[in-house]
C-alpha cells in the first residue's frame, strides 16, 4: 500500500536506527502483507538477527514497541518473525474520499511520461478461425494493452500478419486447386460447416485447408503437391510480388472474419505489419549480410548459413539457421528484422507467446543482441487443453471461439429472460452478448499465464461468484443505490460533493467498511504489479477481490434506510463503483447500467 508506506518509512527508520540495525537494505524488504488479516505492509526481521543476536520474533516486538502513532498507522504487530503495519482506517477513508488513490485518471487521456510501448499480439497463421487456445494469446495481449493504457502509458497494439510461409502456401493452392465438391468429398468424415457460419470466410476457408492438409499425407499425390506449394513458398521469400499477391487474396478474407471475431470479444489494433515487408523493402537482405559477416557464421553442407549461438552461451540447439542454401531466408530472419523495426517505433517491447516458442524465441533474442540491440519482453503463456487433449486446427480438434461467444450468450440471456421478464428483447441481447464476451475473457485472464489449463464449458460460463457476471452485477448494483436515492428525491450531486469530517462522524467503521477502503487503497499498487510483471490475472483477480470486499459492504452498512441516506456510506459507495468500473474496463469487461 503506498498510500501508507510513506508514512511507515519515515517512523520505522527512527525505529530500526535505535536498535542499532544498519541494513541499507530494508526499504526494499518492507513489501505488501501476504495474509490481508495480518496488515497492509509487512517487514522481515529474519535479515537483522545475526547482527542483532535475537530471533526474528523478538526483533519485531522490540520494534512494535518503538513505532510511533503518526495518525496514518492503525496497528502495528509482530507476528512469526514480521513486523506488520495496517492503515488507519478514518485516515485511509480520508485519503481515498479526497482523491489521493484513484485508479483510471489516466485511461484515455494523454500519458504522464513520453515513453511509447509496442506490444505485439496474437499474429495467429491467417488460415481457419480463432479456437479457445489460439485465443489465449490475443485475451491476454489485449488485457495487457488496456492495463498500460489504464496505467497511463502511451500504448500501440500491434498484429504481425503471417502473410507467407507454409501455411499461407498450403491454403493458397488449395483455393487454386480443389473446387467446392472436391473439398466435401475430401472432407467427408468431418463435420460439415455449420450453416451459422456459412458467410464467415474463416470458417468456409479452413476446409481448404484442412482438404489440403489431408491430401499431403496421400502418397499418391503428396510429392506433386509439396513441389507446387514449395515452388509457391520459394517465391513469396524471394519477394514474387504476383505470389505475395495470390497468397494476400488467399488469406484476407480469413483474416477479417478472424478479426470480426476478436471484435466481439473487445480486441483491437492500431497496426498490422505484414511479413512480406521485410523482404520487398530490402531489410532481410542487408540483415543476412550482416549476420553473414559475424565471427560465429557457419555454414552447412547444403549451403544453408547459420550462427553458432554455442559460443555465446546458449545450450541445446545452438545452430540458428537464417538462410537456406538457396538463398531464401527463413521465418527467423524476417522475425529479427521485425524486431529491429519495432525497436525503432518504441521504448519498450513486449511480445505475447506460446510457451512452444521459447527456443526459437532465444535465438532472436541472442541474435539482436550480437547486432547491438535489445532484447523484447516477452509473455509466455501456455496452453488450453480440452478434456481429451491439446486443440488443433489443423485435426479440428477445437472449440471456435465464435461457439463459445454464441453459446455463451444464449446461456446469458436464459438467465435475464428469467430474472427480468420486463427486460425488452434488444435489452436482454445487449446484456447478454456483454456479459458472454466478459465471462470468457475472464475465465481466461484469471489464470496465471505461465499455467496451462483444460477449458470446460460450465468454467467458461459460471455466472457464479468468481466471474465476471459477478463483477458487473456488483458494479450495477452500486449504481442502482444512487438511482435509487435519486429517485427518492435526494440531491446526490449535493451528497457526492460534500466534503465530510470524519474525525466529527461518531461512529465505528464497519470491519466490511474497512476491508473495502483497503482494497481500493491497493488497487493501483497492484496495477502496477501485474504491468511490470506481465500478469494480467494479478489485477483480475484485485477487482474479483474488490467486488466481493464490496458486497460484503453493501450486505453490512445500510446506505439508504428509512428515507435518510448515510452520506459516508453513499460516497464509499459511489468511489467503490468507479474503482470497478475502471477496474473492468482494464480487464474488458464491460460496465452495464443494470443487469
Amino acid at each position: 500500500m503506498k498510500i501508507l508506506r510513506e508514512h511507515v518509512e519515515p517512523v520505522l527508520s527512527n525505529a530500526l536506527e535505535s536498535i542499532g540495525i544498519n541494513n541499507p537494505n530494508w526499504k526494499s524488504m518492507l513489501t505488501p502483507s501476504r495474509e490481508h488479516s495480518q496488515g497492509d505492509l509487512s517487514l522481515p526481521c529474519f535479515p537483522f538477527a545475526k547482527q542483532l543476536g535475537k530471533s526474528p520474533n523478538d526483533i519485531a516486538e522490540d520494534l512494535s514497541k518503538l513505532i510511533e502513532n503518526n495518525g496514518a498507522i492503525g496497528q502495528v504487530n509482530a507476528t512469526g518473525g514480521y513486523l506488520n503495519f495496517k492503515a488507519e482506517s478514518k485516515w485511509l477513508a480520508k485519503q481515498l474520499l479526497s482523491g489521493k488513490v484513484r485508479v483510471g485518471d489516466a485511461y484515455g487521456k494523454k500519458p504522464d511520461t513520453d515513453r511509447q510501448v509496442l506490444i505485439e499480439h496474437t499474429s495467429a497463421n491467417p488460415n481457419g478461425p480463432f479456437h479457445v487456445g489460439r485465443a489465449r494469446n490475443a485475451i491476454l495481449g489485449d488485457t495487457l494493452v488496456r492495463l498500460h493504457r489504464l496505467l497511463g502509458n502511451e500504448v500501440r497494439a500491434e498484429y504481425y500478419v503471417d502473410d507467407m510461409g507454409k501455411q499461407v502456401g498450403v491454403l493458397a493452392w488449395a483455393l487454386d486447386n480443389l473446387s467446392d465438391q472436391e473439398v466435401e468429398n475430401i472432407l467427408e468424415d468431418k463435420d460439415s460447416i455449420s450453416t451459422k457460419w456459412a458467410n464467415k470466410a474463416d470458417h468456409t476457408r479452413v476446409r481448404w485447408y484442412q482438404a489440403a492438409q489431408k491430401l499431403r499425407k496421400d502418397e499418391d499425390k503428396s510429392e506433386k503437391m509439396e513441389q507446387e506449394i514449395g515452388k509457391l513458398v520459394h517465391a513469396s521469400e524471394h519477394g514474387d510480388e504476383a505470389v505475395l499477391q495470390q497468397f494476400h487474396d488467399s488469406f484476407q478474407p480469413v483474416l477479417d472474419g478472424m478479426l470480426e471475431t476478436l471484435g466481439r470479444l473487445g480486441i483491437e489494433f492500431d497496426q498490422f505489419t505484414n511479413e512480406s515487408m521485410f523482404v520487398t523493402n530490402g531489410d532481410v537482405a542487408k540483415l543476412t549480410q550482416t549476420l553473414s559477416g559475424l565471427d560465429i557464421h557457419g555454414v552447412a553442407d547444403n549451403g544453408a548459413e547459420f550462427l553458432d549461438l554455442g559460443a555465446r552461451g546458449l545450450k541445446g540447439k545452438t545452430e540458428f539457421f537464417f538462410k537456406r542454401g538457396d538463398g531464401s531466408s527463413l521465418y527467423a530472419t524476417r522475425d529479427i528484422a521485425y524486431h529491429i523495426w519495432k525497436w525503432k517505433q518504441c521504448d519498450d517491447l513486449i511480445n505475447i507467446l506460446g510457451e512452444d516458442h521459447k527456443l526459437q524465441s532465444k535465438q532472436v533474442g541472442m541474435t539482436l543482441q550480437e547486432l547491438g540491440h535489445k532484447v523484447p519482453e516477452v509473455l509466455f503463456y501456455s496452453f488450453i487443453k480440452l478434456p481429451e487433449g491439446k486443440m488443433s486446427t489443423r485435426r479440428g480438434n477445437v472449440v471456435f471461439m465464435d461457439d463459445l461467444l454464441e453459446e455463451a450468450k444464449e446461456h446469458a440471456s436464459k438467465i435475464v429472460r428469467e430474472l427480468r421478464p420486463e427486460y425488452l428483447e434488444q435489452e436482454v441481447s445487449h446484456i447478454a452478448e456483454s456479459v458472454g464476451r466478459s465471462a470468457i475473457r475472464f475465465n481466461i485472464i484469471k489464470v496465471s499465464p505461465d499455467k496451462g489449463f483444460t477449458f470446460r464449458w460450465e468454467e467458461a460460463l459460471a455466472f457464479e461468484a468468481g466471474s465476471a457476471p459477478f463483477i458487473m452485477y456488483s458494479h450495477t448494483r452500486a449504481l442502482s443505490i444512487a438511482n435509487k436515492c435519486s429517485d427518492n428525491g435526494i440531491d446526490i450531486e449535493e451528497i457526492s460533493n460534500k466534503n465530510l469530517d470524519l474525525e466529527t462522524i461518531n461512529l465505528e467503521l464497519p470491519d466490511s467498511l474497512i476491508d473495502l477502503l483497503r482494497c481500493m487503497a491497493i488497487q493501483n499498487d497492484v496495477l502496477e504489479r501485474s504491468v511490470k510483471q506481465c500478469r494480467p490475472n494479478l489485477f483480475a483477480n484485485q477487482v474479483l477481490n474488490l467486488a466481493t470486499s464490496f458486497n460484503g459492504f453493501y450486505r453490512d452498512c445500510k446506505i439508504f434506510d428509512d428515507g435518510e441516506v448515510n452520506e459516508l456510506y453513499f460516497q464509499i459507495s459511489q468511489l467503490a463503483s468507479q474503482f470497478l468500473k475502471t477496474g473492468m474496463e482494464g480487464l474488458g469487461i464491460i460496465p452495464l447500467e443494470r443487469m
